[in-house]
């Protein structure tokens, strides 16, 4: 494969994954078992740096009005709602925290071309995406203990094929948050930890182990954000019109396919 070819298709997956309910590490792992585990597996920290700083900013750019108007308020004396929301996006972040911290090594080896942990995980992700579509009563505020049961959603999504995006919509539509709150919050909520996971692979010290070209990078940076942005604005729209529903079939399928392949090989 180009390496041309391999960092546009490493940028469209992870930014479309990152925000559609289908799990980006589970598509990434996909990705690698379809083109062999030495094509894409090698990709260097520094190309996971570049893929989620672009996702990133893709979050930020969607919705620039919120974070300009957070940003704003959090230096303005007195407590308000802005303030407020970025406490329980620090309390969200303290169940991913502790898991990425203490338990980086077990979850590593799930990376590890576990393919049908992956396949097993999608369709547990399609059940998820089922039962959450089916709850209409979201009326209820967001508050500290929903925002640290949402963490805890996320935490769990660190597993391959369990999608973040899904599950923390999913956990917080069960809750009863109202669902462009539910979407908002959950995609904010990652993005501290984003760019902590960005500063830990830059400190490090490994990230320019197996660094590709600035061309690569730029490739695989671009292709994510725009697919990013793109992903991030349909899946606002799609938790309002709750068609979760689709993905899951789709997730559903993929796992599926992949177990029946997977097991039929063995």
């Amino acid at each position: 494969m180009s390496e041309i070819l391999e960092a546009l298709i490493l940028g469209i997956v992870q930014g479309l994954t990152e925000f559609l309910p289908v799990s980006s590490s589970g598509h990434l792992e996909i990705v690698k078992f379809l083109f062999g585990n030495n094509a894409l597996a090698e990709q260097s920290l520094l190309t996971s740096v570049f893929l989620h700083f672009a996702t990133a900013l893709a979050t930020i750019l969607v919705f620039r009005k919120e974070v300009r108007q957070i940003l704003r308020n959090l230096f303005v004396k007195g407590w308000n709602n802005e303030k407020q929301f970025s406490v329980y996006i620090v309390i969200s972040m303290i169940p991913a925290s502790l898991v990425g911290f203490f338990m980086e090594d077990f979850v590593a080896q799930f990376f590890n071309n576990q393919i049908t942990f992956v396949a097993y995980m999608l369709i547990i992700t399609g059940f998820i995406l089922l039962i959450s579509e089916r709850i209409h009563n979201t009326t209820k505020p967001l508050n500290s203990r929903s925002a640290f049961v949402i963490g805890i959603s996320q935490a769990i999504a660190v597993l391959p094929g369990i999608s973040r995006s899904g599950t923390t919509i999913g956990t917080a539509l069960l809750l009863g948050i109202e669902k462009s709150k539910a979407a908002r919050f959950s995609f904010l909520m990652v993005v501290p930890l984003i760019f902590g996971k960005m500063a830990k692979d830059l400190l490090s010290g490994e990230f320019m182990n197996n660094a590709p070209s600035m061309g690569y990078l730029l490739i695989g940076f671009v292709s994510a954000f725009i697919a990013g942005v793109a992903a991030c604005t349909w899946m606002i729209q799609i938790v309002k019109k709750s068609k979760l529903s689709w993905f899951a079939m789709y997730c559903f399928i993929v796992g599926i396919s992949i177990l029946i392949y997977s097991l039929s090989t063995k």
